[in-house]
């Protein structure tokens, strides 16, 4: 099992920038992707960036490619999301989750592991 806490969120100024923080623990080598996704009340959650620990490829959604950068640590046991020129449509609930996936950007169900979020707000 996999246990993933996130940090960074809060309130920041439109143009201002964020970085996120998921550190996994547990059994950290069971997983070839780690990801994001992004939620806002009323919608399906979004998944908007991904990077896979083997090959170290990365995939973003439209929405945020060019602005935000996945990176792993080296033990591949730290996801981070640096967030660039946010804009207020990226305020929402931001998660961490990892598993396995044959997909670029996989989807929220395909993750076996997942954080319980942390607030970003764009003013």
């Amino acid at each position: 099992h996999v246990q993933l806490v996130e940090s960074g969120g809060g309130l920041v100024q439109s143009g201002g920038s964020l970085r996120l923080s998921c550190v996994a623990s547990g059994r950290t080598d069971s997983y070839n992707v780690m990801g994001w996704f992004r939620q806002v009340p009323g919608k399906e959650r979004e998944g908007i960036a991904a990077r896979y620990t083997g090959d170290d490829s990365q995939y973003y959604a439209a929405s945020v490619k060019g602005r935000f950068t996945i990176s792993l640590n080296s033990a591949k046991n730290t996801a981070y999301l640096q967030m660039n020129n946010l804009k207020p449509e990226d305020t929402a609930m931001y998660y961490c989750a990892a598993g396995n996936s044959d997909f670029h950007l996989p989807a929220w169900y395909e993750l076996d592991y997942r954080g319980q979020g942390t607030q970003v707000t764009v003013s």
